[in-house]
């Protein structure tokens, strides 16, 4: 038989193990918290610079048309979302609820001149298209600048 030393502190250690754990998991934007937002009710979005035009997706799956806004205003483009939390019914528990419930809100800075009169918006199955059209940019002159002196 050997013999096994005892440790008081091995249970602790199991228990800081679990913690840390539930943290983790849980509370990752406090490592992050530049990325908050893209916790729980954040969305993906994909920008996509085209010669013509600036082009983002955002998936926003289970969101009416209805509760989304989509703002440009000094070269700042802003998607807004709600997505409402269904209603309960009689009888029924949640062993498990991962979906994320509220009002969420994305912004871009768009670096490129857009036409904001002919921006346009599409959203089909769960997925918001947006296209930012370039306005043409002016021909570049150079011109020579006098010194004084």
């Amino acid at each position: 038989m050997a013999l096994v030393r005892w440790d008081p502190f091995r249970e602790l250690t199991g228990l800081q193990s679990s913690i840390n754990r539930i943290f983790d998991d849980n509370f990752r934007f406090l490592k992050s918290p530049e990325r908050a937002l893209e916790q729980g009710f954040g969305f993906p979005v994909d920008v996509k610079d085209t010669p013509g035009a600036v082009l983002i997706k955002a998936e926003l799956p289970g969101v009416n048309k209805e509760d989304i806004k989509v703002g440009f205003t000094d070269s700042m483009l802003t998607i807004k979302a709600e997505r409402k939390q269904e209603e309960k019914t009689e009888g029924a528990n949640y062993l498990r609820v991962e979906r994320s419930y509220g009002s969420f809100a994305r912004s871009f800075s768009v670096d490129v001149p857009v036409k904001q009169g002919e921006i346009k918006a599409r959203y089909q199955d769960g997925v918001l298209e947006i296209t930012l059209p370039k306005e043409d940019e002016p021909e570049k002159r150079e011109f020579s600048v006098e010194i004084e002196g």
